[in-house]
Order: C-alpha cells, then structure tokens, then sequence
C-alpha cells in the first residue's frame, strides 16, 4: 500500500468540537478519504475538553488553539517546545529588539490593513518577517508593550484623521484586542506535514502560512460560505463603532486576499463563490469546484412517525443564529398558520450557540402567538431520520456554502423550501422544491403551504429530489474528488498538473448543475 499524504485540516469552531455543515463535511472527509491521515487543527473562542465526534483512526492528532481563553494557548497547551526555552524567551529583555525589530513591522501592518492601494505581496512580507520575529521573542510580551500601544494609537489616529473620523479610547482597546486574539497562532510552531487544507479563507491561514514560509508546503484551501461576504454581512449588522467596523472589514479583507494569494488551489463547494474569490484577487487558474456528498443509502426515504402523521410538518436542521435567519423561519410560520391552523415547524439544532439571538426568537414567537406551531426541538440523536418527520423541510439562510440539510432533505425524498443565496440552486431547481428571496417571508410561507396541500406535488418532487442526489451528490463522488485533488497537489511538479484538475473539475461541476 501506498504512503498516505499527510494533511493539516485547519478548522475554525467546527470540527471536532462542534457540530455544522463544515464538521459534517470534515468527518467525512477524515472518515473515508484513503489516502490520507490527518492532523486537526482547531481554533476555537476557548479550551474544548473533548470532541462531540468520534474520530477516525486517520486522524493522528488535534491541535487545539483557543484563542479567547483569560489564559495564552502556549499557557494551557505544550505545542512542543521544551519548557526552559518558553522561561527563556519570557525572561530576557527584549525591549530594544521590540524597538528596533518589531515596531517598524507593526506599523506596516497597520499602514497596509487600511491602505486603499495595499498590495499582497506586501502584506505577505509583513505577515512572513512578523512570524520570523516570534521565532525568538514572546508574543505576549511584545503585543503588550506600551511602545506597541502608542505607536497603535498615534499611527491609527493620524490614518483616520485624514478622513475626519474619530476613535474613542474603548474603540483602540478592542481594535487591539482583535489584532492581538488574531494573530495569536503566528507564535505557534506548526509539525510538518505534506499540505494544509484550510476550510475558511480567513485568520486561520496563519498555520498555513507558517508551514508556507518554513517548507513551501503547498496550502488548499476549500471555501463553504465565503468568508468575507459574511464577514461583511456580520460586521456591517453589528453595532460597532464606524471605527471598529471599517478595521475589521480592512483586516478581514487583507487576510483573505493573502489566503487566495498563497493557496495552489481554491476548491469552492460551489459555483456562486468563484466571483467573490476572482473578486478578491484569486487567480481563476486555481478555483475548481467540489460539490459536497452525502451517504445517500443512511439518507433514504422512510415512513414518517405515526405521532405525526396527521399533522402538517416542516422541518429544519438548523444551528440557531443571525446567519440562518431564524427569524424569518418564524414569521413564515405565522404565515402558513394563517392556512394550516395545525403546522407544526420543527426545528433541530444548537438553540444555545448566540443566546441573545435565541431569546429574540423566542420572543417573536410569544408575540405572534406560535408556542403551539413553532417548536426548538434541539439536538436530534439520528439526523438521518430527521428529514423523514416531516413533510417540506425549510432553509431561510442569509448566506450558505452548499448547505447539506438541502442534499440529506432531498435524499430522503422530502421537498424544500430554500432561500436563494451560495450554491442552493446548484442542488435545489423547480423539480424538487421552491427557491425564494432571502428574508421574504410571505413568498417562503405561501410557497410551503403550497406544498402541505398539494400531495401530488409532494410527492413528484421529493421523488426528483432523490433522484438528484444519486446521479450528482454522493459521498463517493465527493471522496474521489479530494483523493485526487490530494494526489495531484503532492506530485512532484504541481505546475505541471495544476491546470488539467481545475478544467476538469469545473466541466463536470457544471455537468453536475
């Protein structure tokens, strides 16, 4: 047998710690590629005790880094560094190497987040010469440094003046705040591997970058829902400060045009993402698609409950927060009780991810009166048979990747109900369900009372939906894509193969469509 290729997956709070599209996408990926082992590389707000998945013998090792913990990573966990060199570095006066060295790379950092010319190569410069400064020095020590403060204030301060903005003594505290939690894994040493695989083009590139900068090791990087549209989405919802939200755009902006910059290849769960990644300055060279795959024999058709059969059902399986749009899910609710007095919405998922946002949703329901129609149901034990409980299932999300609750629905012969927004028009057409404007709904109301009375309809859709999903969407599919984008990456020359990968992937991705 083979050598198998060994890969970092780098995660950002998903797998193996927390449940989602992305972990179940990872679990697969760790489970049935064979020609891979696999460490994780999880960054997470704070110290996981233990993983909510069972890992596959190809996963060789986690990596935790929580990076909001009151406690540094390097205070918590060994990262492989012998104890007296971490007293060491702690212990030695670095002040004027933190004059002499490092402000000067700080202020460049700085000066390119919020230039309106910045350039990549340059930002790559900065993010390469910084980790070659904590290769001798301590981070802690260094982005704590009352030179460091000053020169954030004077030099933020002088940039922003220029447009007659302003920035209050709170707004340059949790700026800092972020540069310092960000750049936090810039100071961990990586092991070596064959390649990366990022699954967000964002911050946690930065191991990536390391292994980049110390081995050449070739970085893919596979985008779900873009990372910076919904950073956007989220920054610009906020109730941050015009200061702390043009900051994090410009910094978040930088990171992901540094990601595309340095992947040998962007492999997209769809289609819909490829302008935003050209956007930002992906070579189109290196983008292919990869449709996700679901095990479609565990994904089958079956007898719904006897509890419910009686009762008008739509599911969801759905992590409960802004993204999603619980909210709106609710309000078609409302809209279809108008019709069907008895609907009963189910919805499956992490209720206690964004508390606030529940308590919002909590409340609508009290105001429009749904305690008895619109039900939290929590964490379901055998996702498979989710679907089958219902007779529509919904997806009301501001932004997806290429969410899997539309291919396992589809799979076990249920039509949906979906907003148009990533790649769900890619899986989901006019056969197996309806597509509707995010946050409309009215039309997402009507079109699933629509499909409550109509059986017939019901029932022709659902069976075009599973048919769907065995000619384009299985797990099979999806594996043997990976394996061979993991052998093709890895091959001694990787200029020579690049290109033939890409125009086959994207040939059959749109044959897939």
């Amino acid at each position: 047998m083979e050598k198998k290729h060994d890969i970092m997956l780098i995660l950002e709070g998903t797998y193996p710690f927390n449940s989602g599209g992305v972990s179940t996408w990872a679990h697969m990926l760790c489970n049935d590629v064979k020609n891979a082992n696999f460490s994780l590389y999880s960054i997470n707000a704070s110290f996981e005790q233990k993983p909510k998945f069972e890992l596959s013998d190809n996963v060789k090792d986690v990596i935790q880094v929580p990076l909001w913990s009151p406690l540094e990573p390097q205070e918590m966990i060994n990262y492989g560094k012998k104890y007296h060199d971490i007293v060491f570095v702690k212990e030695k006066n670095d002040e004027a190497q933190i004059k002499e060295k490092f402000i000067p790379i700080f202020r460049r950092l700085i000066t390119s987040i919020y230039s309106d010319t910045r350039k990549v190569e340059d930002f790559d410069d900065i993010m390469f010469k910084m980790w070659k400064y904590f290769q001798k020095h301590d981070y802690k020590k260094t982005m704590l440094n009352i030179e460091v403060w000053n020169t954030f204030c004077s030099l933020v301060k002088d940039i922003i003046s220029k447009d007659n903005e302003e920035a209050s003594l709170y707004d340059l505290t949790l700026g800092m705040r972020w540069i310092y939690r960000f750049l936090i894994p810039i100071s961990i040493d990586v092991p070596k591997v064959d390649a990366c695989h990022l699954t967000i083009s964002g911050f946690p590139v930065i191991p990536a970058l390391i292994l980049k900068y110390k081995y050449d090791t070739p970085i893919i990087a596979t985008e779900h829902g873009v990372f910076i549209r919904e950073r956007l989405l989220a920054i610009n919802s906020s109730e941050y400060s015009f200061f702390l939200k043009k900051l994090l755009i410009k910094f978040s902006e930088s990171i992901t045009e540094l990601v595309y910059f340095k992947a040998d290849s962007i492999l997209s769960v769809n289609k819909f993402n490829i302008k935003w990644e050209e956007m930002y300055g992906a070579d189109s060279e290196k983008i292919g698609v990869i449709y996700n795959g679901i095990d479609h024999k565990l994904f089958s058709p079956k007898e719904k409950p006897e509890h419910l059969k009686d009762v008008p059902t739509v599911v969801a399986a759905a992590r409960v927060f802004d993204l999603k749009d619980i909210i709106t899910m609710i309000k078609s609710c409302d809209v279809v009780r108008q019709s069907i007095p008895n609907v009963q919405y189910m919805v499956y998922g992490d209720n206690n991810a964004v508390p606030e946002y529940t308590k919002e949703c909590m409340d609508l329901i009290s105001e429009l009166g749904l305690e008895n129609n619109f039900k939290f149901a929590g964490y379901h034990s055998k996702p498979h048979e989710l679907f089958c409980e219902g007779d529509v299932s919904i997806l009301t999300s501001i932004s997806e990747g290429f969410p899997y609750t539309v291919l396992e629905s589809m799979s076990c012969g249920i039509p949906v109900v979906a907003t148009d927004v990533g790649g769900v028009t890619e899986a989901l057409d006019e056969n197996c369900g309806f597509i509707c404007k995010p946050k409309d709904h009215v039309e997402i109301g009507n079109k699933v009372v629509e499909l409550l009375q109509n059986q017939d309809l019901r029932e022709k859709m659902g069976i075009n939906a599973r048919r769907k999903v065995l000619k384009n969407f299985t797990i099979d599919k999806f594996i043997d894509k990976y394996e061979e984008a993991y052998d093709r990456i890895l091959t001694k020359d990787r200029r020579e193969v690049r290109e033939p990968i890409f125009i086959q992937m994207g040939r059959e991705a749109m044959e897939a469509s």
